[in-house]
């Protein structure tokens, strides 16, 4: 009864600090229900140690990786979340996950797919994380932190769980259906859960979300030594898509929620940007306890399936979009070539009262396709082969991504004595992206025609420069026909390291190395018009060989206070789609690719008392040598236009503070900080080229130096007070200020194109080049819950029942001016003389805000 009770309250815990928290008998974090989907599930399992459950510790001075729960990061990883606060600025790229054994991150962009395991809480949620520099036992890791997901059926709770959620935010329902057996006598264990999402309209208008989620494992325990796991999962899902806005459209719509993506077709709404993911994964995983000091975990995984999403395409016709910048009023009173201003206000006051001037027009569009009757001269490249009909000026395609990957990991770790720790690890990885297009919807159409409306402006009497498949030409499409682009990008890394972890009476160290080879290339499937030699076929190889190191150094004060300093040096291979200047038509790269150079520190203080947590810490990061592709419609070009920029050098340095006070047995006070400065510290080199070409338009100078990286708050502060009854209710309330946060930049409007006839520091200068800052903002959240032990009478196979109730409110204040991050659009008109207007609002920034008072009520049957 009483480790019942213990339990309860720890749960309870749990939630309100956000953090999952392991006892030292059974991890269970079940009272932990997603406030938001995609937040919690980068919440991390830490351990508790004897002075969390008791009065003081003993003789030996426990280290500082079992030193409980971090205050700071349980603040970032949860109360910052509203604002997409990324910790030390890092991008996600920066921090790495691992499941079962398994890398997840992808190999293509560095980001973690959490998307793969939406929905799949319930067996989620045993994580082990080290957070910044720290060292670990189950990977070199990434400089921003590192989690290890453990999944498998035997570390499942054994017990049923069904639960029901309801929210106002992306989803509005959410079923959860889990069933883990635990490990049997025999050595077997099971673990099933199921679970769907969905809303007919999400939070933000014309959104709306369909997820699933299902999970299979199976242990197999064969003796004292080995332990076979295999897991499978997925969660195919389609939503509905938020576009980003200008403000004049948000100021029309009397919203900030304001969705350029979607229009009543037949008095419904539909979206034309709609995500579709369904990428299974199955993870086989050995592990082998060679004797009672060293064990070996040996894994391998394999994943497959689509991502996508849809958009407008269209053939000699105007822009679908109903926020395309030349149907704005703004547009038809400033920047047309013949500007009226009392027009301007006829059309803002017609969007303004009219939603349907504001949203997508389906049934024009269908109007469009169903007059557009023509004949198509020797299609599908037959001659004499003429396809008359209704060819679409209109559809929606559909962009895909197809992704296969295998990797295979394996990590030793072994004691050489009391004081030595030894881990190794050795990692394959290969990974298969496949681009291309396919027709979605001709929109009343009969068909589409594959050819480049680009190519055939610019090259009218080149018969074969229009084609995007010289060996299809005039390829008739029907639903479902690929067109376009079509390519592969193939990507393999070879990894291996080690670590020793050395702990004596008042002092831990710790050393690490990490070699790594990458290499990729791409193949193309089609002979593009344009690029005939040089977009079909494998293009050129790139290899790196990258090296890592990184060390630390704990002073342990005492059993309660640590002083602790870590430092590393890496380079790391660039991503293949910061190399391809244009991989959609060919196999250009940028000149002179090369690894980037990181270089970091951190150091600082911890303590961990019974009533006390403190962490007070500071941090020092500089990036060098980053690469950057940039695409976009240029309008003096007209034509799509690449950007390709090297010598990007980044510098993060700030400070981190989190405190945990218990005033009481039931009261606690929670505050953290975050200090930082996130700039780009070099001025950086640009190559401009156009998709229509092979040839170099210019080589620009961007004066991006000491410009803040964009769309995170450099500060973040935060303040809780939470209540725990010994009834097992809790209740809290916490408010967070955010500030220094800023728009993400245009590099074309800070190079001497942009500014030579434009006096410097000038009103005009200052309106081109400064970057806008966006106010300080707070938020104030609310989150309660309850775990009832049901009668005797609910108990099944002898065991307990539970009833779990949580709600959080998140905004209370229903603040909707928070801006969660945005950007200056690429597309920007120069100056081509002094006398010329400066026209930066012609192309005014998209921004995204954050959702207005939001909840998320969550009931769960536990037996």
């Amino acid at each position: 009864m009483l480790k019942t009770k213990l339990l309860l309250l720890l749960l309870c815990v749990t939630f309100v600090t956000a953090a999952q928290v392991d006892s030292t008998a059974k991890k269970d974090t079940t009272i932990i229900d997603d406030a938001k989907d995609g937040v919690l599930d980068n919440i991390p399992t830490v351990s508790l140690d004897e002075n969390d459950l008791g009065d003081g510790g003993n003789q030996n001075i426990s280290s500082l990786l079992t030193a409980g729960r971090d205050p700071f990061y349980s603040a970032a990883s949860f109360n910052f979340s509203a604002v997409r606060f990324r910790i030390r600025g890092y991008d996600n790229d920066l921090f790495s996950t691992y499941m079962n054994g398994i890398p997840m991150d992808n190999l293509d962009n560095g980001f973690t797919p959490f998307g793969l395991w939406g929905g799949l809480n319930d067996v989620m949620r045993n994580r082990d994380v080290s957070w910044g520099l720290r060292n670990n036992t189950f990977t070199f890791g990434d400089i921003g932190g590192n989690t290890n997901i453990d999944s498998r059926a035997s570390k499942q709770r054994a017990q049923t769980s069904i639960s029901y959620a309801a929210s106002n935010r992306n989803y509005n329902n959410r079923i959860m259906l889990t069933h883990s057996t635990g490990i049997s006598k025999k050595g077997w264990a099971f673990s099933l859960s199921g679970s769907r999402r969905w809303a007919g309209e999400g939070y933000v208008p014309g959104t709306y979300y369909d997820g699933w989620g299902y999970f299979a494992a199976v242990d197999k325990r064969i003796n004292q030594k080995h332990l076979l796991s295999l897991t499978a999962f997925g969660a195919p899902t389609e939503n509905g898509r938020q576009g980003a806005a200008v403000q004049e459209m948000l100021d029309l719509a009397g919203t900030n929620y304001y969705n350029p993506n979607w229009g009543y077709q037949n008095g419904r709404k539909r979206n034309a940007s709609i995500g579709k993911t369904h990428q299974p994964v199955l993870i086989l995983t050995h592990d082998y306890r060679i004797n009672n000091k060293t064990t070996l975990t040996t894994a391998a995984g394999y994943s497959f399936g689509n991502r996508s999403v849809t958009a407008f395409d269209w053939y000699n016709a105007a822009d679908p979009r109903p926020d395309y910048y030349r149907y704005l009023p703004s547009y038809t009173s400033t920047w047309a070539s013949s500007t009226d201003p009392s027009q301007g206000q006829q059309l803002y006051d017609l969007m303004k009262n009219d939603i349907s001037y504001r949203q997508i027009n389906w049934q024009n569009l269908y109007n469009v396709n169903r007059a557009s009757y023509a004949t198509i001269a020797d299609a599908n490249g037959i001659p004499g082969n003429n396809v008359s009909g209704l060819r679409s000026r209109y559809i929606i395609e559909e962009r895909v991504i197809n992704t296969t990957r295998f990797n295979v990991n394996s990590v030793l770790n072994t004691k050489f004595s009391d004081f030595i720790d030894f881990t190794a690890g050795a990692s394959y990885q290969q990974q298969n992206n496949h681009y291309y297009k396919k027709v979605d919807d001709l929109l009343g159409g009969q068909f589409y025609v594959n050819v480049n409306q680009f190519a055939e402006r610019d090259y009218p009497v080149d018969n074969a420069a229009n084609q995007y498949d010289l060996d299809q030409p005039n390829r008739i499409l029907y639903k479902g026909d690929r067109f376009g682009y079509d390519y592969n990008i193939n990507v393999s890394r070879v990894a291996g390291w080690a670590q020793g972890l050395f702990r004596f009476s008042k002092v831990d160290f710790f050393l690490a190395g990490n070699l790594s080879y990458t290499q990729f290339h791409r193949d193309g499937n089609t002979r593009n018009g344009l690029f005939p030699d040089n977009s079909k076929g494998k293009g050129t190889v790139n290899t790196f060989t990258d090296y890592a190191v990184k060390g630390g150094v704990t002073y342990k004060i005492d059993g309660r206070n640590y002083v602790f300093i870590n430092g590393a040096y890496q380079t790391r291979a660039p991503y293949f789609e910061n190399v391809y200047i244009s991989p959609r038509t060919r196999n250009s790269q940028q000149d002179n690719v090369k690894s980037e150079i990181i270089q970091t520190m951190e150091g600082g203080y911890l303590m961990n008392a019974p009533k006390f947590k403190i962490r007070l810490s500071g941090y020092y990061t500089r990036f060098q040598d980053g690469l950057d592709v940039m695409s976009f419609y240029h309008d003096e070009k007209q034509n799509f236009v690449n950007y390709a920029i090297n010598g990007i050098d980044k510098l993060h340095f700030g400070g981190e503070f989190g405190i945990e006070a218990k005033l009481s047995s039931t009261l606690t006070v929670n505050a953290a900080a975050a200090l930082g400065r996130y700039y780009y510290d070099s001025k950086q080199n640009a190559t401009v080229t156009v998709d229509n070409s092979a040839s170099v338009l210019g080589r620009q100078l961007i004066y991006a130096e000491n410009f803040r990286l964009p769309s995170t708050p450099m500060e973040a502060y935060s303040l809780g007070l939470n209540y725990r009854s010994p009834k097992f209710w809790f209740i809290s309330l916490t408010g967070n200020y955010f500030d220094k946060s800023y728009l993400s930049m245009n590099p074309l409007r800070r190079t001497w194109d942009a500014l030579q006839f434009v006096e410097q520091k000038s009103d005009a200068w200052n309106e081109i080049f400064n970057q806008t800052k966006f106010d300080a903002q707070y938020t104030l959240d609310f989150f309660g819950g309850y775990s009832w032990k049901l009668p005797k009478d609910f108990e099944v196979n002898k065991k307990p029942t539970y009833l779990v109730f949580n709600v959080g409110v998140n905004n209370i204040l229903n603040s909707q001016d928070i801006v969660t991050g945005g950007f200056e659009q690429l597309r920007y008109a120069a100056q081509l003389s002094s006398t010329d207007p400066v026209q930066v609002g012609k192309f005014p920034p998209k921004l995204y805000y954050a959702y207005g008072v939001n909840f998320f009520a969550s009931m769960t049957l536990r037996f």
